[in-house]
């Protein structure tokens, strides 16, 4: 896709403005999660279902996100990366409201479906502007774009832990949040770069298979997200039954692997400009070996907390440089960020239950060790990046600057 106008036309003023707006979107978009997420107990006890129909339940939103991902890249280029970014955030943010108004089963998982198919496509099309955005301004933000959404889902939870010891009905709270968030979604859409396909450029398939880059790609951050979602959820669970920790402590680690990775992101970019993608992803995938070796090999439950840290901390950055990389990978940066984030989101839903699954036949050891392994898999992965680091690409194309930076995309 190309801008309206030429690069020269937007200045680097308006790229400015539209990265703090890009910014400004993974904030609101995190912020839906953070709402959500402290409310599920009383989604569940509204819709009177227990724990095992609930698990069935929370695995809609990664179903519906898998299957409405690869439309993004149609939506945005039949109405534009703005139109689209502001119409697919606000089906997002409104879709808040559903969860809390069904009440039982069917109706549940039909309302998260259509909440994770919002959330997905919302989400490729902001990171696509994202890359656009990295790209125009020739360092990195993906990184801490990332971070922001980190920062705004604990926004959204601190709100929703606030609202949920007051007593408020999710309902009310939903619709309320929904309604607030929309609005500085769109507030926020209005200064993001306005894409725009070439008037006779074939509009991509509604549906496709991504495409090879981003499937090799996608297993980096598979490997990333793996380890992520088994932290989030089995650390304290780990803590507990493995180190014999109180409950407080238990839960400590959750939130200090959470604000681990949120630092971690936003001070990122730094680093990657420094180092580069792939120096960066091996170094990371080393220290989040040594935290899953912690981890598992630890007699003491101070080392095991410690471990969990190193693996929040090695795997931060893994997904935005995964995005970054799958929109510079092809002609088509929608389409791959979409099969990239497909592959991750389904690693997040899997993570869990085959964390459950390998300590139901063995222990919560050997799980984490799995963890481990998946997290040397990282370092060995790492060059996959190669094609879409931007200081290799900069370094590849010194001689041609403009023919770089105005080379349609997608």
């Amino acid at each position: 896709m190309t801008a309206d106008s030429t690069d020269t036309e937007f200045g680097t003023k308006q790229v400015v403005r539209a990265r703090y707006a890009v910014a400004a979107v993974f904030t609101v978009h995190g912020a839906v999660t953070g709402s959500f997420a402290t409310r599920v107990p009383w989604i569940q006890e509204h819709a009177g279902i227990g724990a095992g129909q609930l698990g069935l339940a929370l695995a809609f939103p990664a179903i519906g996100a898998s299957l409405a991902m690869p439309l993004a890249g149609a939506i945005s280029h039949r109405l534009g990366a703005r139109t689209a970014l502001r119409a697919l955030l606000a089906l997002w943010t409104l879709a808040l409201v559903l969860p809390a108004l069904a009440p039982n089963l069917l109706t549940l998982c039909a309302a998260l479906l259509v909440y994770g198919a919002t959330a997905g496509m919302s989400d490729v099309a902001m990171n696509a502007l994202g890359v656009e955005v990295e790209n125009r301004l020739d360092k990195s933000i993906m990184s801490g774009l990332h971070g922001m959404w980190s920062v705004g889902a604990l926004l959204g939870s601190a709100a929703g832990t606030v609202a949920a010891h007051l007593g408020t009905d999710a309902r009310l709270h939903h619709t309320v949040a929904a309604l607030v968030l929309t609005a500085l979604g769109l507030i926020a859409c209005r200064n993001v770069l306005d894409l725009r396909g070439e008037p006779d450029e074939e509009p991509p398939p509604r549906f496709t298979l991504p495409p090879r880059s981003a499937l090799i790609i996608g297993a980096v951050g598979f490997c990333a997200v793996f380890a992520e979602g088994a932290s989030l959820d089995w650390s304290a669970v780990y803590l507990r039954d493995v180190m014999d920790t109180s409950a407080g402590l238990a839960a400590a680690s959750t939130t200090a692997f959470a604000l681990t990775m949120a630092v971690a992101r936003i001070a990122g970019d730094k680093v990657v400009d420094r180092f580069g993608a792939v120096r960066t992803v091996r170094a990371g995938g080393a220290l989040a070996t040594v935290g899953g070796l912690l981890v598992v090999a630890s007699p003491d439950a101070v080392l095991a907390m410690c471990g969990f840290g190193l693996l929040g901390l090695g795997v931060a950055v893994v997904v935005p440089l995964a995005f970054a990389a799958a929109g510079r990978s092809g002609p088509n940066p929608s389409q791959a960020i979409a099969g990239v984030a497909t592959i991750t989101y389904t690693s997040g839903l899997i993570a869990p239950s085959a964390i459950g699954s390998l300590a139901q036949a063995t222990s919560l050891v050997v799980s984490f060790g799995l963890v481990t392994v998946l997290a040397f898999g990282l370092v060995l992965g790492a060059g996959v990046l190669r094609a879409g680091d931007r200081r290799a690409v900069a370094s590849g194309n010194a001689g041609a600057p403009e023919a770089a930076a105005t080379e349609p995309r997608g």
